[in-house]
């Protein structure tokens, strides 16, 4: 019998023991909040595997979806890596779970090796980006062989976005039959509910306003997303202190924690922007879309994506973007309907971007619309969350067909 016989309609994966592991728990709470609790109604006993974090006080548990922590370092640590695969292990096979799905690298590469001993049946990871691409050897050659052994040891893997996986097939990383992407892109879609412009009245924006202290009528950029290099900071700001310099009445926002807040080594240093009046720094918020609301342009210059969540978020919001031509982002965002895309690594391409939008509203107010249209047809997070339902039924079904 096929297995989606045995269940029932309403609750497709009841009975099916799920745990999805992340490196941290941050990542979790901004990327797949909403999409644990759509798996847990849709009948599955979720545990949510990450490292220690407070973060995770944000996620409401209960007897169907629980919290495990395994401390899994970021940077490579021999002992602490070889302990985290230890602990990982012993947990799986303890449980005995149906399904593990990974994100982010090393959670990936330990949770790879730990469910393949495990003999765990679905074994899923999906890529959101590749480190390797802007490191140097030795180490692009050990993040690049991490991802392979990803994609053999799993039984199948997933890329956020189609051009991720186009590129992940190219560079050999992992067979074409063995990748896919849920929906259209993306890890979990967007709340449209939480992520609406409806949400803020004309004096709840101005209250907003009154609390950063931005001055009359200026014109907000906002950045939401990790304050390091990579990320493309150093030319938002040259972009940005450019637009000052040409008399552009502008302010910018940056949400989001620092390498420091993760024990990583900082790569941009918050004493850059100290002082200036025009640049507020509001650190890591559980409500983007506070900043979203009193924004006029989002803001994503990345070197490498594997999609761009805060791209849909912010276009949830009638947030056009002005991003770069990368993996990615090239699908989160159309070029010239819903934002601008520009060579990556280019404060004076952002800069052009932005005096475009700024000298021309009507196509400012034309773009956020088409943005949240394109948003709520590709990115509704109920589409995206139950295509995943039903390719964890699928993957499933096959297994139960062989045994």
């Amino acid at each position: 019998m096929i297995y989606m016989e045995k269940k029932l309609n309403n609750y497709p994966l009841k009975g099916i023991k799920i745990a999805r592991v992340s490196t941290v728990p941050f990542f979790v709470v901004t990327q797949l909040k909403t999409q644990l609790h759509y798996l847990k109604d849709a009948g599955a006993y979720v545990v949510i595997i990450t490292s220690p974090g407070i973060e995770i006080s944000q996620i409401e548990l209960n007897d169907k979806l629980k919290y495990k922590s395994i401390t899994i370092s970021r940077r490579i640590n021999l002992l602490k890596d070889l302990i985290a695969l230890i602990r990982l292990y012993g947990y799986l096979s303890k449980e005995k779970f149906n399904i593990i799905h990974s994100t982010t690298p090393k959670a990936g590469l330990l949770t790879a090796i730990a469910g393949f001993l495990a003999n765990i049946p679905v074994r899923v990871h999906t890529f959101t980006g590749q480190q390797w691409e802007t490191l140097a050897n030795p180490m692009r050659y050990v993040s690049r062989i991490s991802d392979k052994i990803i994609g053999l040891l799993n039984t199948h893997c997933y890329a956020d976005s189609e051009s991720q996986k186009q590129f992940l097939v190219s560079e050999r990383i992992i067979s074409p039959k063995k990748i896919g992407v849920i929906g259209n892109g993306s890890l979990g879609g967007v709340d449209l509910k939480r992520f609406s412009k409806r949400n803020y009245s004309q004096p709840k924006i101005n209250i907003i306003r009154n609390e950063l202290k931005l001055e009359a009528n200026s014109f907000v950029i906002l950045y939401v997303g990790r304050i390091t290099k990579d990320k493309g900071i150093n030319e938002l700001l040259y972009s940005f202190r450019k637009l000052i310099s040409v008399g552009k009445n502008v302010e910018l926002l940056l949400i989001g924690p620092t390498d420091k807040d993760f024990g990583m080594r900082e790569t941009i240093s918050l004493e850059t922007i100290s002082g200036d009046s025009k640049i507020h720094y509001i650190g890591y918020c559980t409500n983007p879309e506070k900043y979203m609301a009193i924004a006029n342009v989002f803001c994503l210059p990345s070197y490498r994506e594997g999609f761009g969540t805060t791209v849909i978020e912010a276009a949830g919001m009638e947030l056009p973007t002005v991003g770069t031509k990368i993996k990615g982002l090239i699908d989160a965002v159309e070029n010239n309907v819903t934002g601008i895309l520009v060579e990556p690594q280019s404060g004076d391409a952002l800069f052009n971007a932005f005096i475009a939008l700024l000298d021309n509203p009507v196509k400012l107010k034309e773009m956020g619309i088409a943005a949240r249209h394109r948003c709520k047809n590709l990115y509704d997070s109920n589409t995206i969350n139950s295509s995943l339902v039903k390719e964890y039924s699928r993957l499933l079904n096959i297994l139960e067909k062989k045994c």
